[in-house]
Formats: C-alpha cells, sequence, structure tokens
C-alpha cells in the first residue's frame, strides 16, 4: 500500500484515524502498532514476520545492554545486536548481490554456481534495521532509556507514516512522545495540510516528469545530447519530489497522529556545495550516517588522510545502502570524493560566496543522479557518452516522438517551483501561524486574509491531485525500492 494509492486515501487512512482517535490514550500504541502491520501486509504477509523478529531481537539486547552498559559484557551484547541487524539487512538486501558479483567474477552466472533461487527484498528493510541500530547504540551510549514498554517500541519501529520510505526515526526523539503528545484541532489540520502538499509534489510533479526521464534511461544507446541532458535533469526533479514528498507525507502524517518528525529536506538544490547537499538532501540519512558511521570510523579525529578515507568510506557505505548494485557503489564513490576535496581545499567554507558555485554544484549532483538512476553501470555510461554527443546531438530522432509539449511544459513547471519553493518557505518562515511546510519560526503574525487564501490553495491542489490519481496509473515512490 502507498500514500498515494485510493486504498490508502479513502479505505486505509480514514478507518484508521478513526480508530486511532476513539482509542484512549494507553491504547493508542496498540492501535499504531496493528494499523501500522496492516499497512506492511498488505503488501506482504510473510515479511510481516522479519519485522516483528526484528523488533523483538533489537528490544531484548537493548534490555541487556541497558542491564550492562559501560562493561565488557555490555559490549558483547552491543556487537550482538549490531551483527545481529546487519546479519538480517546483509542476507536479504545483499546476498544476491554477493552471489552475482562472484559469478561474473569467475566468468558464470548465479545458475552456472548452482544457485536457482532468489531472495526478494522485504520492502522498507533498510529503513527498519536503521532505526534499530540507532536504538542499540543510543542505549549503549546511554542517550536513549531501554525502559520503555514493548508495544511502544514495536509501535516506533512499525511506525507506518516512515515505516517504508522514511524519515530514518531515532527511538531518543520520540520515545517522550509515545509517553506524552498533544492533539489537537490545529495539529491535524496542518498536518492534513502537509499531507497534501507531499501527495501533489508526487503526483502532479514528480509522476509528470518521469517519462522524460524513462524515455532516454530506457533508450540509453540512442538519445543524443539534448534528450539525454533532458531525461537526465527530468530524473533529477522527479528523485527530488518524489522523495522529498513522501517525507512531507510522513511528517504530515505524524501531525495528525500528534507526533512531531524531524525534517528531512532542507531546499537541497539551492546548495553551493556538495558538503551543503548532504546536510539538506536526506537529512535523516546523512545524520545516521555522521553519528553511527562517521563517528565511529573516527571522524575527523585521526588526521587528515584518515577523515578523507572515513568521507568516502561513509558515502559508499551510503550509496550501498541505497541498493545492491555497483552504480550505488560509484555514486556513494563520485559525492565521497566530492566531500573529501572539499575538505581537502576548504572549499566548503568558500563555496557560500562564489557566484557559480550553484551551477556547478547542481551539475555534480546531476552527473551523480545519472549513475543512481541506471539499472547498470554499462546504462549509466551510455548516458555520459550521449550527453557528450557520442550520438550526436539529436540521437534517433524516432525517440523525439514521444517527447510531448506537455511533458516538456510540465517540467518547466517542476523547475520553477523547486526555485520557488525556498522562497515560498521564507514568507512563511515569517508567518508562524500559517505553520503549512513551516521549516522555523519568526516573530510577524499572518493576516486571516491569507491564511484563508494559503488555506484555500491547499486545497485546491488537493483535489486536483485526487482527480489526478484517478486517471493515472499505478506509481510507486522510487524509495521504496532501497
Amino acid at each position: 500500500m502507498v500514500f498515494s494509492s485510493e486504498s490508502f486515501l479513502f479505505l486505509f487512512l480514514p478507518v484508521f484515524l478513526a480508530a486511532y482517535y476513539l482509542t484512549p490514550w494507553k491504547a493508542k500504541s496498540y492501535t499504531i502498532l496493528v494499523g501500522s502491520y496492516i499497512f506492511y501486509a498488505w503488501w506482504r504477509v510473510d515479511f510481516l514476520g522479519l519485522l516483528f523478529l526484528t523488533t523483538g531481537f533489537a528490544y531484548l539486547v537493548g534490555q541487556r545492554i541497558a542491564a550492562n552498559r559501560g562493561t565488557a559484557r555490555g559490549k558483547a551484547w552491543l556487537a550482538l545486536g549490531v551483527a545481529g541487524c546487519l546479519g538480517v539487512l546483509g542476507v536479504f538486501k545483499y546476498l544476491n548481490f554477493f552471489i552475482d558479483s562472484f559469478a561474473a567474477l569467475v566468468g558464470t552466472d548465479a545458475a552456472g554456481l548452482g544457485v536457482h533461487w532468489r531472495l526478494l527484498l522485504p520492502i522498507g528493510i533498510s529503513f527498519y534495521v536503521f532505526q534499530a541500530l540507532s536504538f542499540l547504540i543510543d542505549v549503549w551510549r546511554g542517550d536513549a532509556r531501554a525502559d520503555a514498554r514493548f508495544i511502544d517500541f514495536a509501535a516506533f519501529i512499525a511506525l507506518f507514516p516512515q515505516l517504508i520510505a522514511g524519515p530514518i526515526l531515532r527511538y531518543k526523539d520520540l520515545e517522550d512522545q509515545f509517553k506524552e503528545r498533544s492533539h489537537s484541532l490545529e495539529m491535524f489540520s496542518d498536518g492534513m495540510a502537509r499531507f497534501l502538499i507531499g501527495l501533489a509534489k508526487k503526483v502532479l510533479l514528480a509522476d509528470a516528469v518521469a517519462p522524460l526521464a524513462n524515455l532516454a534511461f530506457d533508450n540509453s544507446a540512442d538519445v543524443g545530447v539534448t534528450l539525454a541532458w533532458l531525461g537526465a535533469m527530468a530524473y533529477m526533479l522527479q528523485l527530488y519530489f518524489d522523495f522529498s514528498g513522501y517525507s512531507d507525507m510522513a511528517i504530515g502524517l505524524g501531525k495528525m497522529m500528534g507526533f512531531t518528525f524531524a525534517e528531512n529536506f532542507r531546499y537541497p538544490y539551492i546548495s553551493r556545495s556538495i558538503t551543503e547537499f548532504w546536510r539538506r538532501w536526506h537529512i535523516s540519512l546523512s545524520n545516521w550516517l555522521r553519528d553511527y558511521l562517521y563517528i565511529s570510523l573516527g571522524g575527523n579525529r585521526k588526521g587528515s588522510a584518515r577523515t578523507y578515507l572515513n568521507l568516502m568510506l561513509v558515502m559508499v557505505l551510503g550509496g550501498l545502502w541505497h541498493g545492491a548494485n555497483w552504480t550505488f557503489v560509484l555514486w556513494g564513490l563520485w559525492h565521497g570524493g566530492f566531500l573529501a576535496l572539499e575538505r581537502a581545499t576548504g572549499y566548503d567554507r568558500r563555496a557560500s560566496g562564489l557566484t557559480w558555485s550553484l551551477p556547478w554544484t547542481l551539475l555534480c549532483v546531476l552527473i551523480g543522479w545519472v549513475m543512481f538512476r541506471a539499472i547498470d553501470v554499462g546504462q549509466g555510461f551510455e548516458i555520459y557518452a550521449a550527453m557528450l554527443g557520442a550520438n550526436g546531438w539529436a540521437g534517433d530522432q524516432a525517440l523525439w516522438l514521444d517527447v510531448t509539449r506537455e511533458s516538456v511544459a510540465l517540467m518547466i513547471i517542476a523547475i520553477f517551483v523547486a526555485w520557488a519553493e525556498p522562497h515560498i518557505a521564507g514568507f512563511l518562515a515569517d508567518a508562524p501561524q500559517a505553520s503549512l511546510m513551516q521549516r522555523g519560526s519568526a516573530p510577524a503574525a499572518i493576516s486571516t486574509t491569507s491564511q484563508l487564501a494559503l488555506s484555500s490553495f491547499v486545497l485546491a491542489v488537493g483535489m486536483l491531485t485526487v482527480l489526478k490519481l484517478a486517471e493515472q496509473n499505478f506509481s510507486p515512490f522510487l524509495y521504496f525500492q532501497f
């Protein structure tokens, strides 16, 4: 089940919210857990068992870590917990990849090695395993308590607004909210508005530019310069609006249930360096990699050379987190290389004052997204070659028959929205009463007329989105595959 489906919007969500608000406070976590398990089982019931076992394992090991924190026994329990969680992720997400890579190395395929089966990737496993890992590490560090009711912890791991594609939550940030949180009409309506804006990003923008991206990548050997660049730009916009739209919806749903989730995006396409980009893109993942991987590797405490190596390793592993494919390894190396280079040259500190830093950063990000989108390394380099003119300006001219004026117009609109969004948010940040999409706080108050206009706009966009949903084909979120 996905947020942009009729079954979720008109069946699951209203039934769940009705049950949630009718449930007494002490039992709300039970409602969250049951609702989240139904949401997850809508895809496949059998993998619900893996989610439950991972939850129970992390909870029990967390109790033992807390009881022995600071001792060798506690450290052993931590090692067991980390190994168990990574083992689940390694088997279900990477075993096929390792088998295929080894088979290619020896000149055969999986069948040639006698392997005639494939493991299916459980949806959302990267997210809920990382949440379980952060819980165990935070308990060891003393940053989180392990005295929660199991039902609250299980509800946290399975919390359906973020279960499938994030943001990656940390128990230490939500443990108090499971014990006490407020519910109000204002918070609910604000969450609903945020959800509708996210839904519009997905349906009206991400899905609208997707055909251009698909056309270029599906015909990577034949596209010319123009269509190759057009397709790469379309994917750059598709991925942003798809994933930031999902994050908006997750945060909005959380607010409708009384939760406050941290922001996951902060206008990444206004970044002036790759370092800044990673402070704005998928913030929950960036922070997770920094706090639990980069720092554990030594961070910047062991000299410059080790710092650069750590940055490279973190980004390669971050790339692999996205998927078991060499394309993600190369994408991680690309970003890791820039992070190390910017740190070594001091560019990350000077970039804000350079007029060309914004287009340069966007170009670097776009080039990276090509390999991120490619189904394999070969396809990625075919697109790169086409972007450099290997197939001429036009390439296979028959492909242009599938490029409509409407698709180009929608792409221009998407570019405008990506440019305008930070400016709109800046206006809203100056109007704390209009908390829709607000990222900060400021002293001024918005007028009643402006609030009414804003609410009317959101409702109109929401209605348009629902109408568009009714006429288009099913389109899952891109980050579901990770």
